[in-house]
């Protein structure tokens, strides 16, 4: 998710998008979303959610996951229906209808995550061994 978004935030960022108030809303969900994307990808990655046991972290994730599909979808609408394929600038054209189709499969991959997000909190798929580690009673 990090890349796709990474994608749709740089395609969007390389037009003109300053001139069209509908890419600044893009803009900033793909941005804050990767963003945060990034650094719960360094908190697993040092395993940093072990040392904050009191926080649920699948409940954490599922709500992010959920909040970044539901807002990737309408950035995702938003994107798609503001190009124009009657651009003077070809090139934006090009880079604001792939900036879309990233956008699209950001939106796809951020519910995929929620719903493995879900399974993760209800506990769906767990076995001994995770549970003994998570589990801090």
């Amino acid at each position: 998710m990090g890349v796709l978004g990474l994608l749709v935030w740089a395609l969007i960022a390389d037009t003109t998008y300053h001139l069209h108030a509908a890419y600044g809303w893009v803009m900033f969900v793909s941005i804050f979303f990767w963003i945060v994307t990034v650094l719960f990808f360094v908190t697993y990655l040092l395993q940093l959610q072990l040392r904050f046991y009191v926080i649920p972290w699948p409940l954490v994730l599922m709500i992010f996951n959920a909040v970044a599909t539901v807002l990737y979808i309408t950035a995702f609408v938003t994107c798609a229906a503001a190009v124009q394929p009657t651009s003077w600038r070809q090139w934006d054209y090009n880079r604001r209808a792939a900036a879309s189709f990233f956008a699209g499969l950001t939106m796809i991959a951020y519910g995929v995550s929620t719903f493995f997000s879900f399974r993760a909190w209800k506990g769906f798929g767990s076995n001994a061994a995770t549970s003994q580690v998570t589990d801090h009673t």
